[in-house]
């Protein structure tokens, strides 16, 4: 073979390799959620367990945090988001130890700015034990948006109730599948494979930004992570 056609060879398969099915070239890689390596917690302990038949990320509070009631957090090192899909799979509900009202915090959070000090973030989450509830008011409140730290989910219901959060069929403790689409100040956030979304938010409050992702979740909440896909 002449050299060439060798060179042209070399290129081809470069080529082929980075290319996916559609044309277009695979995203960065981002973790697996096998391991706690590359994750920065937040007023939170993580371990590798199997939940549900699969690999997880299992993120707890820290020891004699677990009736503070405040978010946890897991920061994946080297992730930095501005716009497109996250999609992850979720399973939460209320600690053993947890107050009765507690619902189960979980879900992610994204463009979020800051590590050592965590300063601002983004967040959509799912609250599985309002899923399936005979309140009906309790249902409405499955699905949540909310912005740290100037916009807390208590905050965007008394200013615009129903706004920033919906429904969607939930149930604690097993895996829920959420896909989350970014662009610019838009999200919408699709619950277990549905076509159409069950939150869309048209400001988000941090503005065009980016950031880090973040596992997120809250101290009553027993909260799972795994399948995490970035594109």
């Amino acid at each position: 073979m002449s050299s060439r056609k060798t060179f042209l060879a070399i290129v081809a398969a470069v080529v082929l390799v980075g290319a996916t099915p559609s044309g277009g070239f695979a995203a960065p890689s981002v973790p697996k959620l096998d391991t706690t390596q590359g994750l920065d917690l937040v007023t939170a302990q993580a371990e590798v367990v199997t939940w549900h038949n699969r690999r997880a990320i299992h993120l707890s509070p820290l020891p004699g945090q677990s009736k503070d009631d405040h978010a946890i957090m897991a920061v994946l090192k080297g992730t930095k988001f501005h716009d497109g899909t996250i999609e992850m799979d979720v399973s939460g509900a209320p600690r053993a130890d947890a107050d009765p009202t507690s619902r189960g915090f979980v879900g992610l959070a994204f463009r979020v700015q800051g590590r050592d000090s965590i300063t601002k973030f983004e967040c959509f989450y799912v609250r599985p034990t309002n899923g399936r509830s005979s309140d009906q008011l309790l249902r409405n409140h499955s699905v949540q948006y909310q912005e740290y730290p100037d916009f807390s989910w208590h905050q965007l219901r008394d200013d615009a109730p129903g706004v920033y959060e919906s429904y969607a069929d939930l149930v604690p403790g097993v895996w829920t599948h959420l896909k989350l689409e970014v662009s610019g100040v838009k999200a919408k956030l699709y619950v277990n494979g549905a076509t159409q979304p069950s939150l869309i938010v048209n400001d988000l409050k941090a503005g065009d930004s980016s950031g880090a992702i973040a596992l997120w979740s809250y101290t009553s909440t027993e909260g799972y992570f795994s399948n995490l896909q970035v594109r």
